[in-house]
């Protein structure tokens, strides 16, 4: 591993920001000769990119706002990720109870058959009509929910995907500094000096032909710094999930119609619980400390109250997060109507230097965004022109014939003292990059003892030493979600070992 001292030197590309898209234009960056470093101010994926709904899909809804190009590369791009990425992104089936008073049936057809058909789609089967009466997708919810309809998307590891672009920017040469922020910057004609601080007081200082501006929320603070003088128009809107003991059986989804337009989403999560979200406000609050409101919470229980049989109240609530995404401001009244397209922005300083900042944006699309960038910045900044990454597997990715299931299966067999839930939770992590976790084991006890629910020290080594992982709350919330089944005392024995153990260097 690096240390802040290897940021010190010459760069062809900086790239401020370490959520999905900083990791992507990293990833492609390195991919195509650059010398790339990328700086995240906390932990990768702290923010917004670890509080999405965990989906990659087309957006169905945006069909309503005519932007067809938005759905079409969404669609185009679940199918890449479903190839490149087969253990973080996995099929999911929605079903969309119909609601005769909010839209026609007509209507739905007619968005679901552009569904099937703007993006290419290969590996996931079509939307059909359901008789919620009769088939068992419809067992859950209340008797007033006739008909429906059922289509395919995906869902995804949002925090994983983002460390498994930056990890393999990182094998491609790239260094990633977490925890560092950028104090000053000045350009000159030879592009940009930079100086910034570790978390531990140490400083960073480098200098880049070109800066790429990933900061999301923190676009015009990051503007500022760089000397950009004129903010860019964004628009800051909170989207708030709330999670709650399993709702229904099966391992299919729900897509939920509500009066004033929005849709919810109630999907499977983890081991028996339910995903619930997301809300559109506009956050006008500071952003340090993003969290879900009791209104949020009440409008997401009543979403779901309107549709199942079973209840659930603020009080059934066992986690909630909430993101801000930061938006182009394109005047829509509602934000939930904001586009959720992208915008790269490419201006140069006086003495010529190119800063590039990115607009906007969803998980789905990140990696065409990404070769966007490199294509608007080529022509400053040189590198290949060839464009690989819908092609290369992530780590972990490289599956035989990318089939998780098989995989699944062939891993039991060569690990059989790991319960089939932890072998699983291994696998559509790491991929096949477990077995740098499981090296040389032929026994649970080779792991060391666990350290709360199915966690062991030869993981916590591997996320210290490959995915920069530095306290209890990055390996519990962002590169696992098992925080949801540790108890205090857990943590507590966590952040003893994490103090205990020093990362490799």
């Amino acid at each position: 591993m690096y240390t802040e001292d290897s940021a010190a030197g010459s760069f062809d590309l900086l790239v401020i920001g370490g959520g999905i898209n900083g990791a992507g234009i990293a990833r492609d960056a390195a991919g195509r000769g650059l010398r790339v470093c990328l700086i995240e101010r906390s932990d990768l994926a702290s923010f917004t990119s670890s509080a999405s709904t965990k989906l990659i899909h087309g957006g169905l809804r945006y069909l309503e706002y005519r932007e067809f190009r938005l759905v079409r590369e969404s669609l185009a791009e679940r199918e890449r990720l479903l190839r490149i990425a087969p253990h973080l992104v996995h099929p999911l089936r929605f079903v969309l109870p119909h609601v005769p008073t909010l839209r026609p049936r007509w209507e739905i057809r007619a968005g679901l058959f552009l569904y099937d058909h703007l993006g290419g789609r290969r590996h996931l089967p079509g939307s059909r009509s359901v008789d919620l009466r009769r088939e068992v997708v419809g067992a859950a919810l209340k008797s007033t929910c006739r008909r429906g309809f059922a289509y395919s998307d995906c869902r995804v590891d949002d925090s994983r995907l983002v460390l498994a672009n930056a990890r393999d920017a990182a094998d491609r040469g790239a260094v990633i500094l977490t925890r560092t922020r950028v104090r000053r910057a000045r350009a000159d004609a030879q592009g940009w000096y930079v100086e910034g601080e570790s978390e531990a007081g140490r400083p960073v200082s480098l200098r880049a032909a070109a800066v790429v501006n990933a900061a999301g929320a923190w676009l015009n603070d990051v503007r500022g710094l760089l000397g950009m003088r004129t903010p860019e128009p964004i628009r800051l809107v909170r989207g708030s999930h709330i999670v709650v003991p399993r709702l229904f059986e099966g391992e299919h989804a729900y897509i939920l119609q509500n009066p004033d337009h929005r849709i919810v989403f109630a999907i499977p999560y983890e081991q028996g619980l339910t995903l619930i979200g997301t809300t559109d406000v506009p956050h006008t609050s500071g952003l340090e400390s993003v969290a879900i409101t009791d209104e949020e919470t009440a409008y997401l229980c009543e979403s779901v109250n309107r549709y199942f049989t079973r209840r659930i109240l603020p009080e059934d609530v066992v986690w909630s997060y909430s993101g801000v995404r930061s938006l182009r401001d394109d005047g829509a009244r509602e934000a939930a109507a904001v586009t959720r397209d992208y915008e790269l922005v490419l201006e140069h300083a006086p003495q010529g230097a190119p800063v590039l900042s990115v607009l906007g944006g969803k998980i789905t699309t990140y990696r065409k965004l990404s070769e966007s960038v490199l294509t608007m910045l080529q022509p400053s900044i040189g590198g290949s022109t060839a464009r690989w990454t819908a092609s290369a597997a992530l780590p972990g990715g490289d599956l035989p014939r990318g089939n998780l299931t098989e995989f699944i299966d062939e891993a039991a067999r060569r690990w059989p003292f790991l319960g089939p839930e932890h072998l699983r939770r291994l696998a559509c992590a790491y991929g096949t990059r477990m077995e740098r976790i499981l090296k040389g084991a032929r026994a649970a006890a080779d792991l060391g003892e666990p350290l709360g629910a199915d966690l062991t020290p030869a993981e916590v080594a591997y996320l210290r030493d490959q995915e920069w992982a530095a306290s209890a709350e990055d390996i519990l919330w962002r590169r696992s979600k098992l925080g949801l089944r540790m108890s205090a005392q857990d943590v507590a024995r966590l952040e003893r070992h994490l103090g205990q153990s020093q990362p490799v260097s």
